[in-house]
């Protein structure tokens, strides 16, 4: 029986925490991906690849989209003292534009 759980945050609106295998092709699977899912396009305007969201003064829509997709947070049960993660899972935490200081929250909920 768990009681307890650990939530694990990225705290920011342009990173991920997810759970997946530690391959190095499976990341570069994901860099590739989102990549293209949600290229990085430092422009404002839609008809040329640029975001709407640039037109703040920002340069990281990208970021925003691939957060999105990714996720924000994670939650794993503890059992014994131990994450309960299955065989290959590891918890990652991806940044998608990397100019801000970052923090991660873990928690630890319950007994």
């Amino acid at each position: 029986m768990c009681d307890t759980m650990c939530l694990g945050n990225a705290m920011h609106i342009t990173a991920s925490v997810f759970i997946n295998d530690n391959e190095p092709g499976l990341h570069a699977d994901y860099d590739r991906w989102l990549e293209k899912l949600a290229p990085f396009d430092a422009g404002d305007d839609p008809a040329t690849g640029g975001y709407l969201h640039n037109r703040t003064g920002e340069d990281n829509a990208d970021a925003h989209h691939k957060r999105q997709i990714m996720g924000r947070e994670v939650v794993v049960a503890i059992t014994d003292g131990r994450l309960h993660l299955g065989p290959w899972e590891h918890i990652f935490y991806y940044e998608f534009d990397g100019r801000r200081r970052k923090r991660i929250l873990v928690k630890i909920i319950g007994e």
